[in-house]
């Protein structure tokens, strides 16, 4: 054998062997799984479950013989998209909400289910629909913690064949067309000002109940007279050109009486009168 020859098998024995060492580690790198802590590893073996899901940690495989599916056990966000809703009222709203799972059963997420997220998503679809449609509108904008807590209970029951289990359901925008949006601020501002007729109607009452008490006390001619100048007091104090100078009726009763041709008995009687009253005053 030639030189060329021994070379040229040498090279050939070469290939092969570093042939096969890629191959003892591409079927060893196969047969390694690492899972992380918050994952499972589902195995199957000729297309059957071996057990329980496996994990944390290093997972030891059959090459070409086991498969590994791994499933996240973390809780998931996902936003329900946008829906047209009418209500039972026969208002069309559009919501919108947020749902919060996590897979408690690996093995049913993957055996039970093609896909759980796509399956949870299309089912709080649905059933955000059905349950919104449901109710007034009334009742949307102001129980949506009883909302929230219906459409949890049912999304729930829906998943929990697949290993999937809805925590929370959250609605968190209803948009309301601009029509019936003025007629609910019409309505809010008709019910203040009712408010505020039923609140200036209650002060009134009150009002003439303390005028009441007020006018018992001002019987006595002193209490009136005071009253007077107190109000004489709180005019003067403002910046008016009014002038008001109370002058008692009982200066002019005498001249009303002429004027009626009836004269007084004696001139004594109106300078008496007059006298008192500079004395009253």
């Amino acid at each position: 054998m030639s030189l060329i020859q021994m070379q040229a098998v040498g090279v050939g024995a070469i290939v092969v062997l570093i042939a096969a060492v890629l191959f003892i580690i591409f079927i060893l790198a196969s047969a390694v799984r690492i899972v992380n802590e918050y994952e499972r590893g589902v195995i199957f073996r000729l297309g059957r479950v071996q057990g329980a899901a496996k994990g944390p940690g290093l997972i030891l495989l059959i090459p070409i013989v086991d498969r590994m599916v791994k499933i996240d056990l973390r809780t998931v966000s996902m936003s329900v998209p946008p829906q047209e809703v009418i209500t039972r009222d026969n208002v069309p709203v559009r919501v919108d909400a947020v749902i919060y799972f996590r897979v408690l059963d690996p093995n049913k997420s993957v055996i039970e289910v093609e896909n759980y997220v796509l399956a949870t998503s299309q089912i709080s679809q649905t059933t955000l629909r059905s349950v919104l449609g449901q109710k007034d509108l009334d009742d949307l904008l102001t129980n949506r913690e009883a909302i929230n807590e219906e459409l949890q209970v049912i999304i729930d029951d829906h998943t929990e064949p697949w290993g999937v289990k809805v925590s929370a359901v959250e609605v968190k925008d209803v948009e309301v067309p601009q029509q019936m949006q003025r007629a609910m601020a019409r309505q809010a501002e008709s019910e203040r000002e009712r408010r505020a007729k039923i609140i200036a109607a209650e002060g009134e009452y009150q009002a003439s109940q303390r005028l009441s008490q007020a006018a018992e006390r001002l019987e006595s001619p002193t209490a009136l007279q005071l009253r007077l100048f107190q109000t004489l007091t709180e005019i003067s104090s403002e910046q008016s050109s009014t002038l008001i100078i109370p002058v008692p009726m009982d200066l002019f009763r005498p001249y009303l009486k002429m004027g009626d041709g009836h004269l007084p008995s004696e001139p004594s009687e109106v300078q008496r009168e007059r006298e008192e009253e500079v004395e009253r005053l």
